[in-house]
């Protein structure tokens, strides 16, 4: 019944006999599949032996083996049965030689390596589906259906030129500020990965909502992954960010906000995981999903990367597992064709600093590895008196890096401004963080003074006492 099934399928026993024919007579048509097929692609022992042979000669002697090569290999074989059925089918397959559609063969190939790779995919997920590791189906029927797709010898300098010419124009997502829009090339493009670094409490959430704000401005799909803030908490920031009212003022001016937000042209997709609860390869699917439902988005934020798990369960460290964790988030960027802003945290060298270089980032060797773009925000306690920052370019594949520029943050309102340092506004930011020093001790002194005027009356009578 099996045979009668092969028989009358597409790629049966009858299609893999005219492989194995052109395998024979067309060492280039070998040469090129020589790396994708595999013995176990065809059904019968016989055919399964024959390719075996194929492929080892080929190994060794770049060309397909001759007849007088299968005898004397075939003297090595006890299994009697199996002599028997090579040697029909051997004679069987150099009889058709000249009967052979080759070009019909090559442009089914392809197709014929796919169909077997799912064959024995579909038998290996029984065991799989029963102890429910989907993932693992998923990953399996992926990998089949790539066969054969990896055709592309590599970029010809001289013939690709208009190519080249033409993809060095950028698709990009810009940021909401210029100067850094002008040093990115536009913005961060598809399949890359920008990386906000701060330490705790300067505000990387509202950076990175900044950022996904500027996108859905835009008319652009975002989604926004939040591993610290709820959804709500997180859509309450991009309420404040798009009309500029102060978080306190949200629920009072309601009408307002939602007027507002109804207005935007884009679209804002905010999902919550858990801290440590969830993998890059979730975040993947869960994209996936939106795409089947027609929404790929056009820009992704991962709030933040380093409280996302590694696919991996083989690192026995923290740097090795974040370093894993921004390879799989550069790769689902790469696969997706989607870019990626992500934030990281600092460690405790880079509070006092007035710019955070790369040094300061935790676990910073993999992650400036993997990124595109890294820029580093800073706010002393000066800054924050007088709602000052500073943004460090790190690391740009676009252009230079290195370069610092003055900012104006305010975190109650989400309102943040990137200047030009030479720019009257740049020159403006940067004498009032400079200034603030002098503000803090005005504070300070006030909120002395005003704890002496309560602890006065009770400083007295000890003082009499005494």
């Amino acid at each position: 019944m099996q045979e009668q099934v092969d028989t009358l399928s597409k790629y049966g026993q009858s299609f893999q006999s005219k492989v194995l024919s052109a395998l024979l007579v067309d060492g280039k048509f070998l040469d090129t599949i020589s790396e994708i097929t595999t013995p176990k692609f065809f059904e019968h022992d016989a055919s399964k032996w024959i390719v075996s042979e194929i492929l080892e000669y080929h190994g060794v002697y770049r060309q397909p083996p001759t007849l007088d090569v299968f005898k004397s290999q075939l003297s090595k074989v006890d299994n009697v049965i199996l002599k028997k059925t090579v040697i029909d089918q051997l004679r069987h397959v150099f009889t058709q030689v000249g009967n052979v559609d080759l070009e019909y063969i090559k442009n089914e190939f392809t197709d014929f390596c796919k169909n077997q790779n799912l064959k024995g995919v579909i038998l290996q997920s029984v065991d799989l589906l029963q102890a429910g590791q989907y993932d693992k189906i998923k990953e399996l029927v992926d990998n089949a259906m790539k066969v054969g797709t990896e055709t592309d010898l590599g970029h010809d300098y001289k013939i690709d030129f208009d190519q080249r010419a033409n993809e060095l124009k950028r698709s990009t997502v810009p940021t909401n500020w210029k100067p850094i829009n002008d040093l990115m090339d536009g913005g961060l493009g598809p399949g890359e990965l920008g990386v906000v670094v701060a330490p705790s409490g300067v505000g990387k959430t509202w950076i990175l909502t900044a950022l996904g704000a500027a996108a859905v401005r835009r008319g652009l799909s975002v989604v926004h992954y939040s591993m610290e803030l709820s959804e709500h908490y997180v859509g309450a920031r991009y309420d404040t960010v798009f009309t500029q009212i102060p978080s306190t003022n949200l629920k009072e001016r309601k009408e307002e906000v939602k007027h507002k937000i109804e207005s935007l042209q884009g679209k804002l997709l905010i999902k919550y995981f858990p801290p440590k609860g969830v993998s890059v390869r979730k975040l993947n699917q869960h994209i996936e999903k939106m795409m089947i439902s027609g929404n790929k988005p056009d820009l992704i934020i991962v709030d933040y990367a380093d409280l996302l798990l590694s696919d991996s369960n083989k690192h026995d460290s923290t740097y090795a597992e974040q370093g894993g964790v921004y390879i799989d988030l550069r790769g689902m960027g790469g696969s997706l064709e989607i870019p990626i802003w992500t934030a990281s945290q600092t460690n405790r060298s880079a509070i006092d600093s007035e710019v955070i270089e790369a040094d300061k980032i935790a676990d910073s060797y993999a992650k400036v590895m993997n990124a595109d773009f890294i820029m580093s925000w800073s706010r002393k306690s000066k800054d924050k008196l007088n709602d000052t920052a500073r943004a460090h370019i790190m690391k740009n594949r676009f252009g230079p890096d290195g370069i610092t520029f003055p900012c104006k943050m305010n975190t109650n309102t989400g309102y943040i401004e990137v200047y030009d340092a030479n720019s009257p506004d740049g020159v403006i930011a940067t004498k009032q963080s400079a200034s603030g020093q002098l503000e803090t001790k005005k504070l300070l002194h006030k909120k002395y003074v005003e704890n002496m005027g309560i602890l006065i009356p009770f400083i007295l009578p000890l003082l009499g006492f005494l």
